[in-house]
């Protein structure tokens, strides 16, 4: 399939089907809920998306849910501009506007919060992927440099709510699948007068596809909130225990003869990580007058990590807390944020190697934001917003190791400012164009910031970078016609190079500039809505196409200037058609092709495109005295492509191996199960 060739053709035809499909509908069935009127918590205030000075995307909780409910990648990538590695369930990255593809094993360019609390760790990971599908109501992503108020991340930002509940109500889960992969949830929501409650408790485990891949997680998530006229409080809770074997990447000779095998040395230690997370936060809202709010909120949280490689052993973990605090005032032409966010952190982590100690050190990390942001609207059809952020970060290493010399040592950054300007003009409910420009940074992680020695990189900087955005958003056919199309670019310099030296020590370089080019667009069509038999057909599809290129770039007296930056394909296209020919049945079909990319800066090594689909049929059924009951099936992957998801971007070749890059994906699988709600 050529897809530079064909994608218009597809998107071309499905806007056809956008204006066929007048034909079709019922207004007395009319009962589409609208994008202009969802409620955002885009840029720091709550305002109509359709109003919104800048990108954003939205999932509800039932679009997030989709297919088996254990991909994370399935849900993002329902989003343009979007992209994760998945390598197993425990093994990503997420690479946002092409930002974050060279960060080795996980996700580093972008910040994550859960009901506005700071879930990115100290280190600045972000693990979203371990909040389990069912506990997410609600995801908002704001991609690129523009979303610095919330904090270092040059990807973007995403934001995550648990989800809202009026009635009391008992859920449970029981799904099995391929590959002994079974996961069990059991859930409630309790609503009296002014307190509402949410809590799930979750499990899942897997034997896994490849060789020692076996994984476990068990999750509890709760969240709830006591509101009153003047004041409220909320709450959230998580707790996670999670167990991963670890297949590790392979050659290219092995992807395509054995793509089941782990890599070899993995393989020969068994090797695996496990941890403990918890997360507790509490927010306090005061309605100070009609103009007046303020939201206070204050956190803490802990990790204990372990994990058995094949060159060491790593124990290492994190505990701290913060605060965070919002001061908004809303008039009817004018609305205004002020607050801050501070965290205080303390990492620790130790080396060992054959039962000997061969490292330990802790950092101790403290980061101030403080932030805002004003929107102006001379009249109905403007919204004009001008915000800034300003960051202060700081560390200090205490070297707890004597035998190989004191390395402990500080590094404080200077004070980093982010502006950002926006425009939104919506004439009318149909039509709104939008435009911004934003700046933002990264700080390096501690890997980066550590010299192969071990002494602090004092030269090291962070990585900043300016965002120019616009786009138009369109609501036709009698509102049943969605579209979104946005162009941005994103220029970055001091770019932040994690650079293997060994299999086991990385360190961080600033290594130029780069530039990342794009289109996203974003199609919501309801086919048709009627009563009866066919009943209804609703299509989501979103396409990106991106270039992201060295502007200037050395590594090892080699200049890759006009190259391409690997681990992220130019093209990516997703469709999903979700049928009711019957009230109680659904069908749900998805479609997703990713482009091909490199997978080293030299640009001499690809990853292949691929194209996967999967379908899902669920039936919904009542009864007077039990509930009501869900029974569905699915299967990913129907074509049982072979495909990668997940590449180890510039791997190295030791010995006489070749690099490993490749992370296979799951050939045709099933799963199926039944969910209950009283």
């Amino acid at each position: 399939m050529n897809f530079k060739k064909n994608y218009i053709v597809v998107l071309g035809f499905l806007f056809v089907l956008s204006a066929k499909s007048q034909n079709a509908l019922n207004e007395e069935t009319d009962t589409t809920i609208l994008l202009n009127e969802v409620i955002v918590n885009a840029y720091q205030v709550n305002t109509r998306l359709h109003h919104v000075p800048g990108s954003i995307s939205i999932l509800s909780g039932k679009e997030v849910q989709v297919g088996d409910g254990n991909n994370f990648a399935s849900a993002l990538h329902a989003m343009p501009g979007i992209y994760m590695h998945s390598g197993t369930y425990a093994t990503s990255r997420i690479v946002i506007r092409g930002v974050g593809s060279r960060t080795p094993y996980n996700t580093n360019r972008i910040k994550a919060y859960l009901n506005d609390i700071p879930i990115t760790s100290s280190d600045g990971i972000s693990s979203p992927e371990d909040i389990d599908l069912l506990g997410i109501g609600r995801m908002e992503v704001t991609k690129g440099p523009a979303s610095a108020l919330y904090g270092s991340g040059l990807g973007g930002n995403i934001n995550l709510f648990t989800p809202s509940s009026y009635r009391n109500s008992v859920n449970a889960l029981l799904q099995y699948g391929s590959f002994n992969t079974l996961k069990a949830s059991a859930g409630d929501s309790y609503q009296n007068n002014d307190l509402n409650i949410f809590g799930n408790v979750n499990h899942v485990r897997s034997d896994g596809y490849r060789e020692n891949n076996d994984f476990r997680r068990t999750s509890l998530l709760s969240s709830g909130n006591w509101r009153k006229p003047n004041y409220s409080m909320e709450y959230t809770l998580i707790l996670l225990d999670l167990n991963a074997q670890i297949p590790s990447s392979i050659s290219k000779t092995l992807y395509e003869t054995d793509p089941k095998a782990a890599a070899a040395n993995w393989k020969a230690i068994e090797g695996f990580k496990e941890y403990q997370r918890g997360l507790a936060g509490i927010t306090l809202e005061n309605r100070l007058s009609g103009a007046w709010n303020n939201r206070f909120t204050v956190f803490g949280r802990w990790v204990d990590s372990y994990e058995r490689r094949p060159f060491n052993n790593l124990t290492d973990g994190s505990s701290g807390g913060g605060i965070r605090n919002k001061l908004n005032y809303h008039a009817e032409k004018f609305d205004a944020v002020l607050g801050l966010e501070w965290i205080a952190d303390k990492y620790r982590w130790e080396l060992d190697l054959d039962d000997e100690l061969i490292n330990k050190n802790s950092e101790t990390r403290n980061n101030l934001n403080v932030f805002a942001m004003a929107y102006f609207r001379p009249s109905s059809k403007w919204n004009i917003s001008l915000g800034g952020a300003m960051n202060k970060i700081g560390y200090k290493l205490t070297d707890k190791f004597p035998d190989n010399g004191d390395q402990s040592g500080s590094q404080s950054f200077p004070v980093i400012f982010s502006p950002r300007l926006g425009a939104n003009y919506a004439p009318n409910n149909s039509v709104a164009v939008y435009a911004s420009v934003g700046h933002g940074f990264s700080m390096p992680s501690p890997e980066e910031t550590l010299l192969p020695e071990g002494d602090i990189n004092k030269d090291l900087q962070p990585e900043k970078g300016w965002q120019y955005e616009a786009g138009i958003r369109l609501n036709l056919l009698r509102n049943a016609t969605q579209i979104e199309a946005t162009v941005y670019q994103i220029d970055l310099n001091n770019l932040l190079v994690t650079k293997r030296l060994t299999e086991d020590i990385f360190t961080g370089i600033n290594a130029g500039e780069t530039q990342h080019r794009g289109i996203e667009l974003l199609l919501k069509q309801r086919i048709f809505q009627l009563s009866n038999f066919p009943g209804n057909l609703n299509l989501n599809a979103n396409y990106t196409y991106s270039q992201n290129k060295f502007i200037d770039f050395t590594d090892n007296d080699k200049t890759y200037n006009g190259n391409l930056l690997p681990g992220i394909p130019s093209h990516l296209f997703q469709a999903s058609l979700v049928w009711n020919p019957i009230k109680p049945l659904t069908i749900d079909v998805r479609s997703q092709y990713t482009g091909e990319q490199f997978i080293n800066d030299a640009n001499t090594e690809t990853n292949d495109s691929y194209f996967l689909s999967d379908i899902k049929v669920s039936y919904h059924f009542k009864t007077l005295s039990l509930g009501s009951f869900e029974l569905f099936a699915g299967v990913n992957n129907i074509n049982d492509t072979n495909y990668s998801p997940m590449l180890t971007v510039n791997a190295v070749a030791f010995g006489n191996t070749e690099p490993r890059y490749y992370y296979p994906g799951l050939p045709r699988h099933y799963y199926g199960g039944i969910s209950w709600s009283f």
